[in-house]
């Protein structure tokens, strides 16, 4: 409660004064902070016309998710303990779900998100990395993209839609990235591959040909 009041939210309030946040990220779980701790920062950033994404469901249902989805949050990240009776309520506030596998093997877990329930209810899912010292020294995207696949039984074209179109969405970049169409930004790889399927297939290889854009080609 005191790092909520006397750093998390002043600075927050500091950091939008500069112009310096683009979306306010959150960790709800018994070993970070209470969802009446998280709240209390969500509607901070409310205040200030911000919007938020939250790390929860990791190790326990502490019903984060639904904070989250009743703050019509861009992403939610983890989420293996979510509830599948909580999926439809956090389908439709349209929240992102994002699966982080680097941190489900590092720490060995073995409790998997309700794939199934979020399928059903059309949610859509990203893959991230989740690139950090503690939990998931993982940098390769592609090899975020096999581990999705393998742990998480997502198809290929799951996993190349978690990394372009709903990557973009959680990131409240919808329709300028992530899609090749009209009024997109050009942020393109080319990847020498026979088939999309092959970018989750292999691991520790990098098959990037070249990067496009509309600023340079390399």
């Amino acid at each position: 409660d005191n790092y909520i009041d006397e750093v998390a939210i002043p600075g927050l309030v500091r950091a939008a004064e500069e112009g310096l946040v683009d979306a306010v990220d959150g960790f709800c779980e018994t070993i970070g902070f209470s969802p009446a701790q998280i709240e209390r920062v969500f509607q901070a950033a409310a205040s200030l016309g911000l919007p938020v994404k939250l790390h929860a469901e990791q190790i326990s249902d502490l019903k984060g998710a639904l904070l989250a989805a009743r703050y019509s949050a861009l992403s939610a990240d983890h989420l293996e303990f979510l509830s599948e009776t909580d999926v439809p309520e956090f389908a439709r506030a349209g929240t992102v779900a994002v699966l982080l596998p680097g941190a489900f093997y590092t720490l060995r877990e073995t409790k998997l998100p309700p794939i199934a329930a979020l399928r059903k209810h059309g949610v859509d899912i990203a893959i991230a990395t989740d690139c950090n010292p503690g939990s998931s020294p993982l940098s390769s995207l592609l090899a975020a993209m096999n581990m999705a696949c393998i742990q998480f039984s997502l198809t290929p074209e799951e996993a190349l839609a978690g990394t372009t179109r709903n990557a973009a969405k959680a990131l409240g970049l919808a329709g300028m990235y992530g899609e090749i169409t009209q009024g997109a930004k050009t942020e393109l790889a080319v990847w020498d591959v026979a088939h999309p399927a092959d970018l989750s297939y292999w691991i520790g290889r990098s098959t990037l040909h070249m990067r496009l854009s509309n600023r340079n080609y390399m």
